[in-house]
């Protein structure tokens, strides 16, 4: 079943479909944001939650497509579905190379409207776990101490305890300690793991604090 919170803008200048895909998105259980402009969706207060942006490509002023290369350049990962009642072979070709989930020639069924809606959001959802989920897993390694991460770096390398405990000028056991702390602070259950976590936040060795 949709979920409630999850929000579909639709940015349409005629009235007519903007209420038309009003009501057949709260048909389907599906939360619609109408807007008559790009100013007038860029003026609202973002959606805190799963979002598809419903594009119609012809508007005043900057077209959709230009909007989409805006939102590209400013970072915002949005998920789009473009419509139109005159699309083409090559505008097609560019909306689609740019990221957008669809692009509907009016008059198209309202199931493909759906459908790529629902691609968009399902997208837009599993996109906002992962940042989550890296959010998370950078907390995770914040908490190591200067000693611990340098000794995490010298893992990473597939450095055996003995050869980290001779660069460092520590002992082994003192490594192992260590070594231990900080697998279990980051949640790492194996050296491969740790590897994958590091490759994630793009940790390097001159560069400790995770970005």
């Amino acid at each position: 079943m949709p979920d409630s919170t999850e929000c579909v803008a639709v940015i349409d200048d005629d009235p007519g479909t903007l209420e038309s895909l009003g009501r057949l998105l709260r048909s389907a259980g599906l939360r619609p944001a109408l807007f008559a402009s790009i100013a007038d969706f860029l003026a609202s207060e973002p959606a805190d939650n799963p979002t598809c942006l419903v594009l119609d490509v012809r508007l005043p002023g900057r077209s959709g497509l230009d909007f989409q290369r805006d939102l590209a350049a400013a970072n915002v990962k949005l998920p789009i579905v473009f419509i139109t009642g005159h699309g083409d072979i090559p505008m097609t070709v560019q909306a689609i190379k740019a990221g957008a989930i669809e692009f509907l020639t009016k008059p198209f069924r309202d199931q493909d409207l759906l459908d790529a809606v629902n691609i968009g959001l399902a997208r837009d959802r599993a996109r906002r776990e992962d940042e989550e989920a890296l959010k998370a897993l950078r907390a995770r390694f914040e908490e190591l101490t200067p000693r611990e991460r340098a000794i995490l770096f010298q893992v990473v390398e597939g450095r055996l305890n003995k050869h980290i405990a001779g660069e460092m000028r520590i002992t082994e056991t003192t490594v192992k300690v260590h070594r231990s702390n900080m697998m279990r602070k980051v949640k790492a259950a194996s050296v491969p793991e740790l590897c994958r976590m590091v490759d994630k936040l793009k940790l390097r060795p001159e560069n400790p604090e995770p970005s």
